[in-house]
């Protein structure tokens, strides 16, 4: 038999860590955008902190909502904030600051979160836990979301910032993949872990890339803003 509360507790502690870390870190693309020179998102309203605005109904609610469910590996997009880079002051280095800025911005959500644990205990006390477990979602959200969005693939912020970076001669066919990126992406995180497992291969990438960055990332913020 379901668990109905046990999946309510689960939402009630993931969904607004999910809903802002998601949201505003497309917001952010926006935000460097507008400031580097492209005022584009400005104008369409998504230089916002309004999570409202950013929202993809599938991507944003539904795929996380099931997600949380099931227990699986969390995944969600928000609405694609357009940016214009033919617009930017610098469109080579302007494509690099605004795609950090959106992985900037998880490790920000990250950093406040971690600060304010040093104030649950002046809640009252049917909502310290509450807001505990509230707190190290959005921390542990926030720094996965970030980690993965810096894999130097595209249409990921880490591959366009490698490409940003990289001389043309370089960087003109790894852009070629930004079409293909994403099926590479689901190709390594979920086929390659469940066929490897059929034959006794443990070739799990989130194991051997993903969660190790999020740990010395985790480990680094906790080393400066203090433990939790």
């Amino acid at each position: 038999m379901t668990d109905i509360s046990g999946i309510l507790q689960q939402v009630s502690v993931m969904a607004l860590p999910v809903l802002f870390a998601i949201t505003l870190h497309e917001a952010a693309h926006g935000f460097a955008a507008w400031a580097l020179g492209d005022d584009t998102a400005r104008r369409m309203g998504r230089v916002s902190l309004n999570p409202l605005r950013h929202i993809d109904p599938f991507g944003t609610v539904v795929l996380p909502a099931m997600l949380m469910v099931m227990g699986g590996f969390m995944f969600g997009w928000a609405k694609p904030v357009p940016v214009n880079f033919g617009r930017l002051r610098s469109p080579r280095w302007g494509m690099v600051a605004v795609a950090a800025a959106g992985p900037l911005a998880n490790i920000l959500m990250a950093t406040i979160a971690i600060l304010l644990m040093r104030y649950v205990g002046v809640l009252p006390r049917m909502a310290v836990d509450w807001a505990r477990l509230n707190l190290v979602y959005a921390i542990n959200i926030n720094l996965l979301l970030a980690v993965f969005n810096m894999l130097p693939i595209p249409p990921l912020d880490g591959g366009r910032v490698l490409v940003g970076i990289l001389p043309r001669r370089l960087a003109a066919p790894l852009a070629r993949l930004e079409g293909a990126g994403m099926v590479i992406l689901l190709l390594a995180l979920v086929l390659l872990p469940m066929l490897s497992r059929d034959f006794g291969l443990p070739l799990d990438p989130f194991e051997w890339v993903i969660q190790p960055a999020i740990s010395v990332l985790l480990e680094t913020l906790v080393s400066l803003f203090g433990d939790f």
